[in-house]
């Protein structure tokens, strides 16, 4: 029998990690070695306590019902570390706990958006900011973070028509994949121009924990009026290494959550209790691991840029997140070009930008997601390769 499939799924192809996966298989069949900075997923371990929070929930057989909603010891433990970190000050009403940020972020369009909806995303940006919008059949509008503008959006470039029949716009910082932190005057501008338009905006704060040289991480809630145009998004994932225990919150605006709330209570049974007892042992614990982690990054990033700089490849230093964003080098195609000559002439595997968007085009992402020495590996292999 032949099958008939939405014709939504005619926008969703392989993506280009499956192809990249592929190749590194064949490489490591035949006996090649691999350096894998393409997908950003933790090297690092949960710390101890969370764990035993876990396991402890866990061995009570009555733990494994469905939760159907926050405990209050998570929610009292998301306003603390909200108010120690931000000074930002939430009532429960306004959190949302979700399975990961990629998951309440492509749901939170069904709440949200109706079919021809504007939604604004970035270009480039992280492709499923893009998914959820997409599955509503909303219309996406890009707008351009470029290098010259350091990959903030030129909010007073963007139409006025455009803005005023936007419905959403996604937002991310420290940004994946160019790598760059946003001051607090782009988010005041930015709640300005929710205001003006009246446009929700959604903030993916993924990366809050991973920040460089002494920059201040800030949330957008932080900012005054925040609350009234849009929420964020913060994970438990890049911060505490929870990435397989999938929790994420979704914060601020009241109506949004709400809202949101009440499309999950028809398709969801709630974050499984043991995750959310480990939630609240790494939100309550000791933040010392935060620190030393970012502290690693930065070692990793510097090995990376630095190292890189030094045999001739002018790469920038990333100012947060785990990625760096590099240049192609003369003499490519393209970035995918790119991407599999390195991997074939050393070992080195990283994403192309064009995964990320048309803007990505010339770029290529690297994860930090191996220790120093390695990091230092992985330059001497680029350097063998002859391939800047």
């Amino acid at each position: 029998m032949e099958m008939q499939f939405a014709r939504r799924m005619g926008q969703f192809q392989p993506g280009i990690f499956n192809v990249l996966n592929d190749k590194k298989n064949q490489m490591e069949a035949a006996g090649r070695p691999v350096w894998n900075l393409s997908i950003g997923t933790p090297d690092f371990q949960p710390e101890s306590h969370v764990i035993r929070a876990m396991l402890q929930c866990a061995e009570d057989p009555a733990n494994w019902v469905y939760s159907l909603t926050e405990i209050r010891e998570l929610l009292q433990a998301v306003q603390g570390w909200y108010r120690r970190r931000y000074e930002v000050e939430l009532e429960e009403g306004e959190i949302l706990s979700v399975y990961g940020s990629q998951e309440g972020l492509t749901h939170i369009g069904w709440a949200l958006c109706d079919p021809g909806d504007v939604v604004l995303c970035p270009n480039p940006g992280y492709p499923i900011f893009e998914m959820g919008p997409a599955l509503c059949g909303a219309k996406i509008v890009h707008y351009d973070l470029l290098p010259q503008n350091g990959y903030l959006p030129d909010l007073d470039a963007i139409d006025p028509e455009l803005a005023r029949a936007a419905k959403m716009m996604v937002v991310s910082y420290p940004a994946n994949p160019v790598c760059v932190a946003a001051p607090r005057a782009f988010y005041e501008k930015l709640v300005t121009f929710a205001r003006t338009y009246h446009i929700v905006i959604l903030h993916d704060n993924a990366y809050s924990e991973i920040i460089y040289d002494g920059r201040e991480g800030i949330s957008f809630l932080s900012i005054p009026g925040a609350k009234d145009v849009g929420v964020e998004y913060n994970s438990l994932s890049k911060t505490y290494n929870m990435t397989g225990a999938r929790i994420s919150f979704v914060l601020g605006n009241r109506q949004i959550v709400e809202k949101f709330r009440t499309l999950r209570s028809q398709i969801d049974y709630g974050i499984f209790l043991p995750v959310q007892a480990a939630a609240v042992a790494a939100l309550n614990g000791p933040q010392e691991s935060v620190i030393r982690q970012r502290e690693a990054y930065q070692a990793r990033r510097d090995a990376l840029c630095g190292g890189l700089r030094s045999i001739g490849w002018d790469v920038p230093d990333s100012q947060g997140s785990m990625f760096v964003w590099a240049p192609v080098p003369n003499g490519y195609a393209s970035s995918e070009d790119f991407c599999f000559a390195l991997l074939e002439k050393t070992g080195v595997l990283c994403t192309p930008g064009s995964a990320f968007g048309t803007n990505g085009e010339g770029y290529v992402r690297f994860a930090l997601t191996k220790d120093v020495e390695r990091i230092r590996q992985v330059v001497e292999a680029v350097r063998m390769g002859n391939i800047i």
